[in-house]
């Protein structure tokens, strides 16, 4: 089993998260490539870490949106969106190039993760972005989505993921932020709910329907409160039921 986390996300001197904590206890980062969240150093120094510890680089893509964090949905233009993302991959393929590693997946954040989970236009603007920029490229997306059916399609490996710090709605989507208990910070939930995920493949919903979660790859926020605290005891947990992690990529 993969353990992701969201790095990188400050921006000058604003810190978000603990990025060298999380480096050690991660197999893979979905790194801020600037739009969101991050800047140039703050690229480099994430990318750095992670070479060092082994860990795999994935490009966090998101809206071009640092004053909402990329959580507020943005209407985009196809090429516009297509060509956003390609940026992206390119400068933090760029900062990955200089520690003899390169990215190796990439997952939308925030708005943009939710918008290509059911909008065709948006999810196709990323495909089109992977498929131009390397077609081996793996996406890191919910399972069933817009974004993974037409990854698929387009010949793109797709790697399914689960939140173990966020609730699900019946249907399987994600409970939106705005509504409470949304976010899940205790960190002995998530990693209970995590060793689920990892172990009997399903997840526990809102109203106690259990939901199948056959998933490759478990995601723990950065920025949610306690976010080491439960990545340390989710990691541990996974452990002690004799999952083996390592980067999927």
């Amino acid at each position: 089993m993969d353990l992701n986390a969201d790095l990188g996300e400050g921006f000058g001197i604003w810190r978000l998260g603990d990025d060298e904590a999380l480096l050690s206890l991660v197999t893979s980062a979905n790194v801020a490539c600037g739009f969101h969240g991050g800047d140039p150093s703050t690229m480099r120094r994430v990318c750095e870490g992670a070479a060092r510890r082994g860990v795999a680089v994935g490009a966090q893509v998101g809206y071009r949106d640092l004053a909402g964090f990329g959580r507020r949905h943005i209407a985009y233009d196809f090429a516009e969106l297509r060509d956003e993302v390609t940026y992206q991959l390119g400068a933090l393929d760029a900062f990955c190039r200089l520690f003899r590693t390169r990215v190796r997946y990439l997952k939308p954040h925030g708005a943009l993760y939710h918008a290509a989970s059911t909008d065709e236009s948006q999810a196709a603007a990323v495909v089109a972005a992977v498929s131009g920029y390397d077609a081996e490229l793996p996406v890191l997306c919910l399972p069933g989505s817009t974004l993974a059916q037409l990854a698929v399609g387009a010949g793109l490996p797709v790697v399914a993921e689960a939140f173990a710090d966020r609730a699900y709605l019946p249907n399987g989507a994600l409970v939106p932020r705005g509504t409470p208990g949304a976010v899940i910070t205790d960190p002995e939930q998530v990693a209970e709910r995590a060793a689920r995920m990892a172990t009997e493949r399903s997840v526990v919903a809102v109203d106690g329907t259990v939901i199948p979660c056959s998933v490759d790859s478990i995601c723990v926020h950065g920025d949610t409160p306690g976010a080491v605290s439960a990545a340390e005891l989710v990691r541990a947990t996974l452990i002690d039921a004799d999952i083996t992690l390592a980067p999927f990529a």
